[in-house]
């Protein structure tokens, strides 16, 4: 797969609707730098009845995970070119270049590996039996009852900053058997859709297939949302984005419509004294450090914006350096360059330049990285292949630079994780691992904080 043109005229959006592509009129919809079009929602056929069961309610686990299986081999061959023509259309819309999306792309089909999806039924929710039937439990006093993970009705507001996103959304909401609306982010108006028609080709009319919706609307859209947001019709808003979509996602939350919300984070690096043992060891810091803070080029919420170094100014320094140099490396999830830096950040930038040597500025405005040493975090938010790094005296004293919107702490070497993962956890980070590792997330584990096939679906008890 390989993009081949940039839309220059309105683009045409494909909406799919329980399970099938929407043929209606499209309506024109418009972004800062364009114009699309989109078939014209008809609420009535985004919503399920309460009256019956979703289509997939009773499908086995294993039916389900068999057609997952199938529809990740059907997205890897792409002999219809679904994810073709979508990769073609995304490098429109997407802040991503085209070699990063397309370099996403050719892995998607990952995220439905069979042993990736069993983890997640078995860490998750302790095994298939609770979502095919009633697990027994012994309640004290000799007491038993039985619980069941019941499937839900189900909002997607996704986030467009990585291909990776619509794809773990589909894998969940199948998993959970529950009924899905997705709502395609103005940034990724495609991927959702392809792996839906892929799905659909594997399996024509399959109930887990009729129980998807993927579709585009405006972000707070008061005349749709506020029809849709609703308990009679959904029992969870699974919401992905910014403060400002979060925010907006609250609006609606009440008795019967719960959110569960992936909020925005950023993550973080400390790098021990250690890096400094030898020139071979300060080379794999930066290489690790560089391959954290450019993942997605800096789009994701795993990649590290602020790295604290457990050493000197003139330690810091020579750690800063390499990092730069490292951050115009091309990787699987990031390209040599990006985008240029923003007049109004250059201003600043050039600013903490002038005040040398208590700041110092390595790089560029050309997007190929640049890192910015201080005495104390900046007060702006590093983007774009940009890294604040602060030198401290103790690894233990950056973690008060931590806080619940850290989402992941990258730790070198890998021996001082112990000694700082419950103080990061005190302060709110969600994740530590080693400095190298943040970019994806193994099936399985808790996501921001908590297990989402456990948050997402309807605990019901027989006492």
């Amino acid at each position: 797969m390989r993009p081949t043109t940039t839309a220059v005229s309105p683009v045409a959006v494909a909406h799919v609707v329980r399970g099938e592509v929407d043929t209606g009129p499209h309506t024109p919809h418009d972004r800062p730098d364009a114009v699309f079009t989109a078939p014209a929602l008809d609420l009535d056929r985004l919503v399920w009845p309460r009256t019956e069961p979703g289509p997939a309610f009773h499908v086995p686990v294993a039916e389900i995970v068999d057609l997952l299986v199938e529809t990740g081999e059907a997205l890897r061959a792409d002999r219809e070119g679904l994810l073709a023509e979508a990769l073609d259309r995304m490098v429109w819309v997407s802040p991503l270049p085209g070699e990063v999306l397309e370099r996403a792309y050719a892995v998607l089909w990952r995220s439905f590996q069979r042993p990736g999806l069993y983890a997640q039924i078995d860490h998750e929710l302790g095994g298939a039996d609770v979502l095919d039937g009633w697990r027994e439990v012994r309640l004290p006093e000799g007491r038993t009852a039985a619980t069941r993970a019941f499937p839900p009705r189900l909002v997607h507001i996704i986030a467009g900053n990585a291909p990776g996103v619509a794809a773990m959304s589909v894998v969940r909401g199948a998993l959970t058997k529950g009924v899905n609306l997705l709502k395609l982010p103005s940034n990724d108006l495609f991927t959702a859709t392809a792996i839906l028609r892929t799905m659909a080709g594997v399996a024509p009319g399959h109930p887990v297939v009729r129980s998807f919706s993927a579709v585009y609307w405006r972000g707070g859209d008061e005349a749709v949302e506020s029809v849709l947001f609703r308990p009679q019709f959904f029992d969870k808003l699974v919401a992905w984005g910014g403060e400002a979509t979060i925010r907006g996602a609250l609006r609606y939350v009440g008795p019967g419509f719960e959110l569960v919300s992936f909020d925005p984070k950023t993550s973080i690096s400390l790098i021990g004294r250690e890096a400094f043992d030898s020139r071979e060891s300060l080379a794999r810091a930066a290489d690790a450090g560089a391959a954290d803070a450019t993942f997605f080029n800096q789009q994701a919420c795993v990649a590290s914006r602020f790295q604290f170094v457990e050493g000197t100014e003139e330690d810091t320094d020579r750690y800063a350096a390499l990092l730069c140099e490292r951050l115009g490396t091309a990787r699987e999830f990031s390209s040599a360059g990006g985008p240029r830096i923003a007049g109004e950040l250059r201003e600043e930038i050039d600013v903490l330049r002038s005040l040398a040597p208590e700041y110092r500025v390595w790089g560029g405005y050309e997007g190929r990285g640049l890192v910015i040493r201080s005495p104390e975090p900046v007060d702006f938010h590093p983007d774009g292949k940009i890294v604040n790094v602060v030198p401290v005296a103790g690894l233990s004293e950056a973690v008060r630079h931590a806080g619940v919107a850290t989402q992941t702490a990258g730790v070198y070497p890998d021996a001082r994780k112990a000694e700082l993962r419950d103080a990061l956890a005190c302060a709110g980070v969600q994740r530590v691992v080693s400095l190298g590792g943040a970019g994806g997330m193994p099936p399985g584990l808790s996501h921001d904080g908590f297990y989402p096939l456990q948050r997402l679906m309807r605990w019901v008890n027989d006492e």
